[in-house]
């Protein structure tokens, strides 16, 4: 074989190929390669194995998380602390840059793990034909033109064209979604678009036979099968920014500009004034460093990793911190169907028999559920119909029903699955059944039929029992059975019967129907024991979907998020569920096939109207992500099996199924839910808000405060005062604001009706104009509060040489400027909402940060030996009643200005 037909074969699709087509294209025959042809071959194509991109090194990647202006910033902060004499502050922020840059770390380390996984699902060994003889080898050394032997329990260990298939089903869930396990066959498919869902004789590497016997010739390996095309979209898929990262780089960048020019002017300002080079220096420096908010990248950590703690709670496993922000700027929700939003365990919910129609309650394999007739609840054993069909079904069918653990599990295939509880739900036991009428002969189902049928001793009697294709059971039936008794089936009723079916069809039932023959000699060939049946009924089932979903798609709804049901099922069943949980309501529904005929820019104009896609590849979920995030949503994408792994990779923040879901998945994900409820993620959303509104509220009260401060010392300066605070106490304050009361707004919990208001806008910065506004009114209002206090203490005192304040009112001005800010943090715990409204109770961790910041803050000026190193002098009761006072008009200030905001949002 050279280069140029392993370009063909690369490029091929064996689907469209007839069997002797493709054992010709691939140089091979039904016998398999032999030795020699198999080592030439891997020459070639080298090994069956998913190949990882080469990773950096781990020093380059620890050195890439200090990379960051913000980390710059706080290692200056540092060194000039350290120049200034400080040592608990430098101790500090050289902690949190170190955690911070090993946490990020850590994070990377991890990422790269998906991969992995994937090459743990490929089966390590395979049954293949080499010189003529069946062999074991290694799933690594196939080479294309190899024959493999497939028995149920199997995995798949390449992509393979089918060439042999005696009832081969294969489950094929981690791969497209599709929940139920599809038969498969050598036969051509003409279509060269037909969906992967649909190639009914390929199969796919990492997938697994379920039931039957098959031989296929291998088609694809390693990087080139479908697993190794999802392994190449998660290696090409970069880890990109979440919001809040992009929000506090750029914070981080404006503030360190800002400080550095406001310092300058203001230092440059106060030299002119008469102050020497060094104290100028000591002043300017500890002004940039109180503006900077060194412990916002602790505040982030600390709110986040308290947050990830109250979600474990609710269900939900954060994998990547700063994901946790994301999803409460989530505005739509992209949802794998099977076994998300649905059980994923097949249910008979509708039963057709005796001209009648029964509704079935319960839901998966718990065998607990009432028959319904004419909304009156019955007893199936005394409906002779319908016990008849129940009793039939259990009997022509190969599943078992077991208790494991106090769940419920099934042997075999879901269909047949659905008709054994059925039956036990009516109070049958299928094993006695199968004892009390032995199985005599079986003609087993297959894709030319589209029916199984077995034979039974049946009392006195011998019977055959079909089941299979309503069109198919029926054109078989020259009778039907009608309680109890044999009537006539005229073509009136075969047509009413049909129509049933299709009503049942278009509710997103699968139709299953069953007959039954007393056989009067003992010739079981297929003309003998299946043609002349007695029409039974039929039933239909559906992969139920979950009832939490419903009310958390609504909360998701009025929460301002869209949810969207991404599946590999079909699109009849895909509306019809999204229709049932309140998915799809005015907007469109496309397929896989209609997506790809589609231009870019056609679907770009259709997205945000599209709200069910069905018969979805890998390929195409990434294409549907990557639009929505074009047109500026931000997506979070849930999912289970291996095809969902690019896209939540992909997705603003990937959340994947703990229980049902592939390590591939979670290893690509953000979040994984533990109970794979997608209730859960509503929860996960408003911890996702909360801590964006902690951060939010940290950084209002904490800017604001600074702002304060610097608006209260440029405005001395310019009037002419003596400079009212020193370097220790602008430190001093950073100090306690910074790491002791703003931790403490990173822990609020949520506020009410925060699940009310719709996600904020994806290009809003982690500050809006609310949030910058209240900044600068309220640091406004704490400069003039605190420099009125400082003018009525006597801190304009009329020499005009002196630089410095005197103790007194510059003690004044020092403890007013605490005051005044610890109100402002009671004021904090919302933007919006009064303060009344959460009064002291629901965050104690602010009452002990405020206790804590007022003992260390009088310990500075009530000392003796603290005096002259904070150049401070001892207050009186009656001095700190009036700084009280003062300072929590900054509460009342507050107050009011929230008042105004509410009308106009409200106006």
């Amino acid at each position: 074989m050279n280069g140029k037909n392993e370009s063909i074969v690369r490029e091929t699709n064996f689907f469209n190929l007839d069997t002797k087509e493709t054992l010709d294209l691939l140089k091979t025959t039904t016998n398999g390669l032999s030795q020699a042809d198999a080592a030439e071959f891997a020459k070639i194509y080298g090994k069956n194995e998913l190949i990882e991109e080469s990773k950096e090194h781990w020093i380059k990647s620890l050195i890439a998380q200090f990379n960051n202006i913000l980390i710059y910033t706080l290692v200056l902060s540092a060194v000039i602390s350290i120049f200034l004499g400080k040592v608990v502050e430098p101790i500090a922020i050289l902690t949190i840059v170190v955690l911070a840059g090993i946490t990020g770390f850590i994070q990377e380390f991890q990422a790269g793990k998906a991969i992995d996984s994937l090459k743990k699902m490929a089966s390590p060994f395979a049954k293949v034909f080499r010189d003529g003889l069946e062999q074991h080898i290694p799933s690594s050394e196939l080479v294309p033109g190899d024959v493999i032997i497939l028995a149920a329990g199997d995995k798949i260990p390449a992509d393979c064209r089918v060439i042999e298939a005696q009832n081969l089903k294969i489950d094929e869930a981690a791969l497209t979604g599709e929940s139920l396990s599809v038969t498969k066959h050598d036969r051509k498919i003409d279509d060269p678009n037909t969906p992967l869902g649909d190639r009914k004789n390929m199969l796919y590497m990492g997938t697994a036979a379920v039931y039957g016997r098959g031989k296929a010739v291998v088609a694809a390996i390693g990087m080139n099968t479908e697993f190794g095309k999802i392994a190449g979209l998660l290696s090409s898929t970069d880890d990109k920014k979440t919001p809040l990262q992009v929000n506090l780089d750029k914070l981080g960048k404006q503030l360190g500009i800002f400080s550095i020019i406001l310092a300058t002017l203001v230092s440059i300002f106060d030299y002119l004034r008469g102050s020497s080079i060094y104290e100028v220096f000591l002043w300017g420096v500890s002004l940039a460093v109180a503006i900077i908010p060194e412990a916002l990248p602790a505040v982030v950590t600390i709110t986040l990793a308290l947050g990830v703690k109250r979600m474990v709670k609710r269900r939900a496993l954060i994998r990547k911190l700063p994901a946790v922000e994301t999803l409460g700027a989530t505005n739509i929700i992209c949802s794998d169907k099977t076994g998300t939003l649905t059980q994923d365990e097949m249910t008979i919910t509708r039963i057709f028999t005796s001209k009648k129609v029964y509704d079935v309650t319960g839901v998966g394999y718990k065998p607990e559920g009432n028959f319904i007739h004419n909304n009156q609840q019955i007893n199936p054993k005394d409906e002779l119909g319908l016990k008849h069909l129940l009793i039939s079904g259990s009997l022509c069918n190969d599943t078992a029903l077991n208790l494991n653990d106090g769940e419920w599990q099934l042997i075999g295939d879901p269909t047949e699955g659905s008709l054994v509880v059925a039956a036990e739900k009516a109070g049958f036991n299928t094993s006695t059944l199968r004892s009390e009428h032995t199985r005599i002969f079986e003609i087993p189902f297959s894709s030319e039929t589209k029916r199984m049928t077995t034979v039974h001793n049946f009392y006195n009697n011998i019977i055959s029992i079909s089941k299979g294709a309503p069109e198919v059971i029926l054109d078989s039936c020259s009778t039907m059975y009608v309680d109890g008794e044999v009537v006539e089936l005229n073509d009136l009723e075969r047509k009413k019967i049909l129509g049933t079916a299709t009503d049942f069809g278009s509710d997103a039932l699968r139709v299953l129907a069953l007959a039954y023959k007393t056989l009067d000699s003992k010739v079981y060939t297929p003309e003998n024991i299946e043609q002349g049946l007695v029409f039974i009924g039929f039933i239909g089932m559906i992969d139920p979907p979950r009832e939490e979903v419903k009310d958390a798609i609504k909360t998701c709804e009025r929460a301002g998020i869209k949810p969207i049901m991404i599946t590999g099922d079909h699109k009849v069943t895909a509306v019809a569920v999204a229709k049932e949980l309140g998915i799809m309501k005015s907007g469109i529904a496309l397929s896989g096939t209609e997506l790809e005929k589609m231009s870019d820019e056609e679907f770009l104009n259709i997205v945000d109207k599209t709200e069910v896609y069905a018969r979805i590849s890998p390929a195409h979920k990434m294409k549907i992500v990557d639009t929505l995030m074009k047109r500026g949503n931000i997506v979070a994408m849930t999912g289970d099996g291996v095809n969902d792994a690019p896209s939540l990779k992909r997705a603003d923040i990937g959340v994947a199924m703990g229980i049902t879901g592939t390590d591939v998945s979670k290893e690509a994900s953000d979040m994984i839910l533990t109970d794979d409820n997608f209730a859960s993620i509503v929860s996960a959303v408003e911890e996702g808000r909360s801590i964006f509104e902690n951060i939010r509220k940290y950084l209002v009260f904490l800017l604001g405060g600074n702002m304060g401060t610097v608006f209260g010392l440029v405005a001395a300066l310019l009037i002419g005062f003596p400079v009212p605070l020193l370097a220790v106490h602008i430190l001093f304050i950073n100090f306690i604001m910074d790491g002791i009361l703003a931790i403490t707004l990173g822990v609020e919990p949520p506020e009410k009706g925060i699940m009310d208001r719709h996600p904020r806008p994806a290009n809003e910065g982690i500050l809006n104009k609310a949030s910058v506004w209240t900044i600068g009114i309220m640091g406004l209002w704490i400069a003039f509060v605190t420099m009125m206090m400082f003018i009525y203490y006597g801190g304009a005192y009329p020499d005009p040489s002196a630089t410095k304040s005197a103790p007194f009112p510059m003690t004044i001005f020092y403890a007013t400027l605490i005051m005044a800010r610890i109100f402002n943090g009671l004021s904090s715990r919302s933007i919006s909402d009064s303060f009344f409204t959460y009064g002291l109770k629901g965050n104690m961790s602010l009452i002990y940060g405020i206790i804590a910041t007022l003992i260390l803050t009088i310990l500075t000026i009530n000392l003796d030996f603290m005096n002259p190193i904070f150049n401070t002098t001892q207050l009186s009761l009656n001095d700190w009643l009036i700084i009280t006072l003062a300072a929590s008009s900054v509460l009342v200030f507050s107050e009011f200005y929230k008042a105004i905001l509410r009308k106009i949002v409200k106006d």
